[in-house]
């Protein structure tokens, strides 16, 4: 039997990576978002979450026998976060329920599970490293928490199986994310190279000298895939990273080098990329006019303050993967080839200068 997948969030960062895995093993897949871009294979669904009634018309005659749901807004306040966030994942379940075809739904957070959100990111008493998913939740509100618990109470009305997972900075190709360090730092370092500023580390020194971890979007797709295919891996959480462990003086280097650049020495302190962008928006456009890109908005490319708020976390965080290892999900991917990868999917795509 053909699986049919509906990705909700289809034009980000995990969902785009998802929908080209799962087109390419043979899956039927709907991809749902506010403005669907186009994903060879994949069936577009417009649709706002926050509109209830629309939703069920958009979704009306569909099937899924698996949701990935790998989307959120972000609002001002953490208490918004939750009300939005957890509503939309409560529209979505409501609207598939009727069809009675759903057996599993995934569902991507990340490691704010354990970091706590915007508003206490990294503060008070955290669980101690590598990141484990036994771990209990943080004695905080969390807009992570409203969206397991949608899932929860929908899996027990309709008795789909469901999935958590929970990945550290994703790496990956998408255009227009709001989180995306891959990105951000391939804008950032052709802007060094265009105008001779100095390729600066901008995070923390605890994160230059520190062990950290990444995730590729696309190891992520194959978790998403394998947990929703695997009885094993049915009502558990997961977290997934690449399974290699590096340091930023390590990495930031051999980004350097992809780039034709030397790394600036590391000050000591952070020198945050939303100052040393402040003044890159006409930079990225003059830059993107004499090498023809195809995306003259910097804005539209580079999040700083994502790439910042990561980069500039005061404590060690490392990622534990032992559950899914055991249970049978042994992929692996060594995380500076992720860059590389994604930064030459950018050249290809006309995203940065060649």
């Amino acid at each position: 039997m053909t699986e049919t997948a509906l990705i909700v969030g289809s034009s980000g960062i995990v969902g785009n990576n998802l929908a080209r895995h799962l087109v390419g093993k043979g899956w039927q897949v709907h991809g749902l978002a506010r403005r669907p871009t186009a994903i060879e294979g994949v069936l577009p669904v417009a649709a706002d979450l926050l509109d209830p009634a629309a939703l069920r018309t958009a979704l009306a005659g569909l099937r899924p026998t698996r949701v990935f749901v790998t989307t959120w807004m972000r609002q001002p306040t953490e208490a918004e976060n939750i009300k939005v966030n957890g509503t939309m994942v409560r529209n979505l379940l409501d609207a598939v329920s009727p069809a009675g075809s759903v057996e599993h739904v995934a569902l991507v957070t990340g490691l704010k599970h354990y970091l706590g959100p915007f508003e206490a990111y990294g503060k008070g008493v955290l669980p101690a490293t590598p990141f484990r998913e036994e771990q209990p939740r943080l004695d905080v509100e969390n807009f992570y928490y409203a969206q397991e618990d949608e899932v929860f109470a929908a899996a027990a009305r309709d008795g789909f199986g469901w999935s958590v997972h929970r990945p550290h900075t994703i790496i990956g190709y998408a255009v227009g994310n709001a989180m995306n360090m891959g990105t951000t730092l391939a804008a950032y370092a052709s802007i060094c190279r265009a105008t001779g500023r100095p390729f600066l580390f901008p995070g923390s020194a605890m994160q230059w000298n520190g062990l950290t971890d990444i995730t590729d979007a696309r190891v992520l797709a194959r978790q998403l895939e394998w947990a929703s295919t695997t009885p094993a891996a049915r009502n558990e959480a997961f977290n997934i990273v690449n399974g290699d462990v590096f340091r930023w003086s390590w990495m930031w280097p051999r980004i350097a080098g992809w780039f034709g650049l030397d790394a600036a020495p590391f000050p000591g302190q952070g020198t945050p990329l939303e100052q040393q962008l402040a003044d890159a928006a006409p930079i990225w456009a003059d830059i993107a006019g004499k090498h023809g890109l195809v995306e003259p908005d910097l804005g539209r490319l580079a999040s700083p303050w994502h790439t910042d708020a990561d980069l500039g976390r005061p404590i060690e965080v490392v990622t534990d993967m032992s559950k899914s290892r055991k249970l049978g999900f042994l992929d692996y991917q060594p995380s500076d080839e992720s860059f590389f990868d994604l930064f030459a999917r950018l050249r290809e795509e006309r995203l940065i200068p060649q």
